[in-house]
């Protein structure tokens, strides 16, 4: 029977210390890190039921079930509960913030042991392969060797590809969702746009504004605002607004008038209250140098395994289009690694990995049964 989870909460380990820091692929290191997570199910006396969840870009270790006091599920409650493709009947699931992100998880604003100040700009530059090594940090302490799979959507299912690239072994199926191997030239250029708008924003402070007592609200918005229309398609912007506008036909203005200016208002605002500029640019600059199979490691470790992928795409998700994830099944099937690759309808854009476009729900259930 399919139900959603009841009240869940986050928890917090710190994964690095001096004696055991982080090294990332950069060079640099970390000495503490702490990660904020959350689990769902139980885990089974032969611990072989873990499912790992991977986030998209700005989204956090909340990813089921309700926090107390909160009205708001969480970000893939839709996919995550009892009956539910991810089963917490049958799976042991774990969600993680990320490294760099701002909801619990060491990044950008957490504190320099060096310094006792925030890191901000001095934050070190992360590849994918730190993210993963924090997750297997996760795994290792919550006692799982292996993995029954990884499921990520956007820079979720990147995170998943890299895990298996940096640990062969290390998981059974490995679930990706309207991601891709390497960013398109627009995809970069629409990245750019949002660094640019928050790092030319008066209150930015190159980077300071916390000990300023400022914040980018302003370029952050603008950044929110230009990215959301990328994760939503024509249609569904047409179908939702269309040519609406609040203000009486003839009246002209240049303040929000349409029903999709306000829209995009909201969007941009709401962004504000969960989220930080600093992570903002730090995790988007990673996505711009995602780039696996030019390194040459990566043909001997994806050779040697025998994990089964799952790759969805969706016909109206113009930001990572299907021809990306094409192209990552061709990388992988040359490779010989068992790929399921497979183009769904969807009105919804990007943002169809976060809904239950028809068909794909039961397609992840069935990959993971």
């Amino acid at each position: 029977m399919t139900g959603s989870l009841g009240h869940v909460e986050t928890q917090r380990v710190v994964l690095a210390s001096p004696d055991d820091p982080l090294r990332l692929r950069g060079g640099g290191r970390l000495d503490h890190v702490e990660v904020a997570y959350e689990t769902y199910g139980e885990l089974s006396p032969a611990r072989d039921n873990a499912v790992f969840i991977c986030h998209a870009l700005t989204g956090d270790a909340h990813a089921a079930g309700l926090h107390v006091g909160s009205k708001k599920r969480g970000w893939w409650d839709n996919l995550i509960g009892p009956g539910k493709p991810v089963d917490t009947d049958q799976f042991f699931v774990i969600s993680a913030n990320l490294l760099g992100g701002c909801s619990g998880t060491t990044g950008p604003l957490s504190t320099d042991p060096a310094t006792g100040a925030p890191y901000c700009l001095g934050f070190p530059m992360l590849h994918m392969s730190d993210l993963v090594a924090v997750h297997r940090r996760l795994v290792a302490h919550l006692g799982i060797e292996r993995l029954h799979a990884a499921v990520g959507g956007s820079l979720g299912g990147m995170q998943v590809l890299q895990w298996v690239i940096d640990g062969p072994g290390a998981l059974d199926r490995a679930v990706l969702v309207a991601a891709s191997s390497r960013l398109s030239a627009e995809n970069i250029a629409f990245s750019a746009i949002g660094r640019e708008a928050i790092m030319s924003d008066p209150d930015f402070c190159n980077g300071r504004y916390v000990e300023q007592g400022v914040f980018p609200w302003r370029g952050q918005k603008v950044a929110r605002m230009m990215a959301h229309v990328t994760y939503v398609s024509a249609q569904s912007l047409e179908t939702k607004f269309g040519h609406r506008r609040r203000s009486r036909g003839d009246a002209w203005t240049l303040a929000p008038d349409y029903e999709v200016e306000h829209y995009l208002q909201h969007q941009g605002q709401v962004f504000l209250d969960r989220f930080d500029a600093l992570s903002y640019l730090y995790l988007t600059r990673l996505l711009d140098y995602f780039d696996p199979f030019a390194d040459p490691g990566t043909a001997e470790a994806l050779r040697s395994t025998a994990t089964r992928f799952q790759l969805t795409s969706f016909d109206s998700d113009w930001r990572f289009d299907s021809t990306q994830s094409a192209r990552m099944a061709a990388q992988l099937e040359e490779l010989g690694v068992a790929v399921d690759w497979a183009e769904l309808a969807s009105p919804h854009g990007h943002d169809s990995f976060l809904l239950q476009p028809q068909g794909y729900h039961e397609r992840i259930a069935e990959f993971l049964g």
